[in-house]
């Protein structure tokens, strides 16, 4: 938000509980009394609780649902009923995986989570895009985050090796990928899955 605000723009800080339908109401609306519209969702929030399926308990499966599933529907319906009102519609940007496309071991809840991401960006829209709103997702592969970084290195040297540009992505690859996805360059695209992988999955 600082760095926004040093560059010239203007930004708000919310935190939410994107699992709670009241606090994913309250930010929308404050996002209004701020604003004025709603343009863009990035539904982004998520997290892990990694386990094999023998091993895994339900508080594992339901937690990681509740925020990455039901925490991306919250959202996306809350800004919705308002894109739909409004002259130029909107776009709705949901997070993805790439592990989504090829299953990963021992993210059962992840995975289910991202792919469950893709059905409903889809669905999404079919559904809004006669009301202007364009809906699509994106699934990054191995991207060098904190997370990322803190897995051995002996996977991070396999993961590079797998994918085709050889190396692990940079958060900036992830970020110009939704500002595309954002842009006016993209009008005519929606529904559509934007891997940011390096050519892991091909």
């Amino acid at each position: 938000v600082q760095q926004i605000q040093d560059s010239g723009g203007t930004a708000r800080f919310c935190r939410v509980n994107v699992t709670d339908a009241h606090q994913v109401t309250q930010m929308v609306q404050k996002t209004l009394a701020a604003f004025g519209k709603l343009d863009i969702l990035v539904n982004n929030a998520g997290i892990v609780d990694d386990a094999r399926l023998v091993k895994m308990d339900l508080e594992q499966w339901q937690r990681v649902l509740d925020v990455n599933l039901k925490g991306v529907f919250l959202c996306a319906q809350a800004v919705a009923r308002v894109m739909e009102k409004q002259e130029n519609g909107g776009v709705i940007l949901n997070a993805s995986s790439v592990v989504a496309l090829y299953g990963n071991f021992g993210q059962t809840n992840y995975v289910a989570t991202k792919a469950g991401v893709i059905g409903m960006t889809k669905t999404w829209a079919r559904e809004l895009g006669r009301k202007g709103i364009r809906v699509n997702a994106v699934a990054p592969g191995f991207i060098q985050t904190d997370i990322v970084k803190s897995m051995p290195e002996k996977v991070l040297a396999m993961m590079q090796e797998k994918a085709a540009l050889g190396r692990l992505g940079e958060p900036e690859d992830v970020a110009n990928a939704y500002l595309f996805l954002a842009s006016d360059e993209a009008k005519f695209i929606t529904g559509a899955v934007l891997s940011v992988d390096g050519g892991l999955v091909i």
